[in-house]
């Protein structure tokens, strides 16, 4: 699953998505222990596909974190406030 198909998920099914990778990494680290598993690559394509959609929840809590904070009324003994220059790039 690449990124793309990952952003198309909604919070649930990523949710789902997790649960069901994660057994996937649960089931390989059990066929190693049995030696079943020959191919030891899907350890770490498994992980990369764990570590896209953990990445895209976390995103998406940021961006549903994002507060937009109140101006703070001056009263006379408060100090005066920073105002920071933008910095032209």
């Amino acid at each position: 699953m690449d990124m793309k198909e990952i952003k198309k998920l909604n919070d649930e099914e990523l949710g789902i998505e997790t649960t069901r990778i994660r057994r996937v990494l649960f089931d390989l680290r059990s066929s190693v222990v049995s030696e079943k598993l020959k191919d030891t690559t899907k350890f770490v394509k498994t992980r990369v596909e764990l570590a896209r959609v953990l990445t895209e929840v976390s995103a998406r809590r940021v961006a549903k974190a994002t507060v937009v904070r109140k101006p703070v009324a001056v009263t006379p003994t408060a100090r005066k406030p920073v105002v920071r220059k933008k910095v032209k790039s």
